[in-house]
């Protein structure tokens, strides 16, 4: 099983859905990309992640065009921010979904504020991708 997550600067939320689903199950081959990919990945996403014992700090900032002659089960994206777009992705996809969340890394604020935004984006997103892990790929495995 093959997903791609998509994000526009594959720093924070898509970096996020990616260790969740990874951490979900071993048999599925999970990538992160960015249409606009920033090269880094957000420290308070890499935070938040460790906070729950998942470690993204290894995972890469890439971008789409290193996928865009692969195959994948499922491709989704995690834009939800009102200024942003992720374009359809044209690969060889069986499914393609949108699962859109806010992006903590705008949030503004006390620190504490802030972090808290990016407890809950990490949250409402474990939530969501263990939803469609439960219902939809691990029938699928």
């Amino acid at each position: 099983m093959k997903v791609l997550i998509l994000c526009t600067g594959n720093s924070c939320r898509s970096q996020m859905a990616h260790g969740f689903l990874q951490s979900f199950d071993e048999r599925i081959e999970v990538s992160s990309a960015g249409t606009e990919a920033s090269g880094k990945l957000s420290s308070g996403a890499v935070k938040a992640m460790a906070e729950i014992g998942i470690d993204i700090s290894g995972n890469t900032s890439d971008s789409v065009q290193k996928y865009l002659n692969d195959e994948w089960d499922y491709v989704i994206t995690v834009c939800g921010g009102a200024n942003e777009k992720c374009p359809a992705f044209i690969g060889n996809v069986k499914h393609r979904l949108h699962m859109g969340y806010d992006d903590p890394s705008h949030a503004e604020g006390t620190p504490e504020f802030v972090w808290s935004e990016f407890q809950r984006v990490r949250d409402e997103i474990k939530a969501g991708f263990w939803k469609l892990y439960e219902e939809d790929i691990k029938p699928q495995l």
